[in-house]
């Protein structure tokens, strides 16, 4: 029998199969030439002591033991070309995983996509990036993939569904994902990578007999005695189905408009907003790892930093090691940030949201604007930031201490923000209560992550895209719209995940109970 162990090791045997294998034999008093193969099952870094060390879940084989190192292969897709057909509405990980669970299950996708293909939304990502253009339909938010397409790819998520998780992590393995994701604490799949995989993705669903519409816009969801009828695209085109899932992301603003005005209920939803830090990913090594260089054995390290200032939680999100930030608007006049890594997490600078949890009460300025309250607080924040930055695609930037002391910065040094920045007092971007809780929680952070409170920091603003701003209230059994019959709300657009493994998950559950619904 394969005998499992935990052990904890040096960042150099855990990167090289013969020297984890001496390692192993020595543990187990054998010789190294009885142990036949060591599976890695779960891998995670522990920086707490100044001898850093990785933990690691391995099953060790020995000589005589069957092991058969298994690749990951996908489901027995059957082809649902004459199947019932089903409308999903937005490509990224929750539609496309809808669709692959719809195939599975023997009924038709018929996806339909607002923006690009993964390669077409490359041109319109230079557009804003070099010339400071935003197409409304093809950005780092909407086109093939959603916003993990091109903003990194991490794939950790708090679910406690072990089981779900891993399913969407095997599923990605076998449409080309490294087998690294399956082992990891914290998966990444990197940006440079996604693209390939996502365009699998698609082919698998169009090879089955399923549909997928690029640059085709939902205007309108067909309503009938409560029921879903079908959708019409912005040429006109009507398409009839029973059964809609809706999985248009966090910034399909129209559609939460178009709900709105179609008396379809929807709520506002509590969300967090902030800003983008920048360090050099020196620094960062330095304070996790507590090192002057962290060696050719170590990743680039992340930071994760939670804290309580004034009764609201302010914390660290979608943190980038090796990365840079990216201008993330979805409509002209504003200006939005997110960030991502390569798969290498190799850039020079690491960066990470810093963000305030909302409440309901901040958006009552915008009352008058109901469900939509915190969508018009978020986009006002947007378009100030745009109008002070010079109206293009830059952005406002400050030094961190000296947003702390509410300095305008002499001088903004070259950051990873292609479009560029300009410097400004960032407490005029934000609300005042906003900024204080801002200013005490980056001296806070300073006192816990030493290095970490520092002018060589660049904040970027803002960062304001971190969950949907409108919840679309949903059935909790049958996932089906508290009133429209046939209409599933899914993963981010609708509140029901954050990130892509979420996301994913709840588009497969959608997709079930589609199914169900139909017996």
């Amino acid at each position: 029998m394969p005998k499992e162990l935990l052990i904890q090791v040096a960042p150099e045997v855990a990167a090289n199969a013969v020297l984890l294998n001496e390692h192993l034999a020595k543990l187990l008093h054998v010789k190294t030439s009885e142990i036949q193969h060591a599976s890695v099952l779960k891998r995670s870094i522990d920086a707490r002591q100044k001898a850093i060390k990785i933990n690691l879940k391995v099953n060790v084989f020995f000589q005589g033991e069957a092991f058969v190192d298994s690749r990951i292969e996908l489901p027995d897709y059957k082809n649902v070309a004459n199947a019932q057909e089903v409308i999903v509405v937005g490509a990224g990980p929750a539609g496309l995983f809808a669709a692959l669970q719809l195939i599975e299950l023997g009924l038709k996708p018929i996806v339909l996509e607002r923006g690009k293909d993964v390669r077409g939304r490359r041109r319109d990502l230079k557009a804003i990036n070099v010339d400071h253009i935003v197409n409304e339909d093809s950005n780092y938010c909407f086109g093939e993939g959603g916003a993990g397409t091109y903003s990194d790819g991490k794939l950790y998520t708090r679910s406690k569904k072990r089981g779900d998780v891993d399913r969407i992590l095997a599923l990605l393995v076998a449409f080309g994902a490294t087998p690294d994701i399956m082992v990891d604490a914290h998966p990444h799949i990197g940006t440079n990578k996604l693209p390939q995989i996502i365009q699998d993705i698609r082919e698998k669903i169009i090879e089955c007999g399923g549909q997928v519409l690029f640059e085709t816009r939902v205007t309108d969801i067909l309503i009938k005695n409560n029921e879903v009828q079908g959708i019409v695209t912005q040429n006109g085109t009507t398409i009839a189905a029973q059964k809609v899932i809706l999985a248009t992301g966090h910034s399909a603003r129209d559609i939460f408009e178009l709900l709105d005005r179609k008396k379809v209920l929807i709520e506002a939803k509590p969300f967090a907003l902030g800003v983008r830090a920048e360090h050099p990913q020196s620094l960062i090594d330095s304070i996790q790892y507590s090192c002057d260089f962290r060696g050719e054995f170590l990743p680039p390290a992340p930071y994760s930093i939670v804290k309580q200032v004034n009764g609201r939680g302010m914390y660290s999100f979608c943190m980038c090691p090796g990365g840079v930030i990216a201008p993330c608007a979805t409509s002209p006049g504003e200006v939005v940030t997110n960030g991502w890594s390569p798969s290498k997490r190799d850039q020079a600078t690491a960066n990470s949201g810093i963000v305030v949890e909302l409440k309901l009460e901040d958006f009552k300025p915008f009352a008058k604007f109901g469900a939509l309250a915190g969508m018009e607080f978020q986009k006002s924040i947007e378009q100030k930031a745009w109008h002070l930055a010079g109206e293009t695609q830059k952005v406002p930037a400050q030094r961190m201490i000296d947003f702390t002391q509410s300095k305008v910065s002499k001088d903004i040094p070259k950051t990873s923000y292609v479009p560029g920045t300009t410097s400004v007092e960032l407490g005029q971007v934000f609300p005042g209560f906003l900024t204080q809780i801002m200013r005490e929680g980056f001296t806070q952070f300073g006192k816990s992550m030493r290095g970490y409170l520092t002018n060589e920091a660049i904040l970027h603003a803002p960062e304001s895209r971190t969950s949907s701003p409108v919840r679309i209230p949903r059935d909790n059994e049958t996932l089906e719209h508290l009133q429209i019959k046939g209409l599933y709300p899914c993963g981010e657009g609708a509140g029901y995940a954050g990130g892509i493994i979420s996301a994913a998950i709840d588009g497969e559950k959608c997709a079930i109970k589609c199914v169900e619904s139909l017996k």
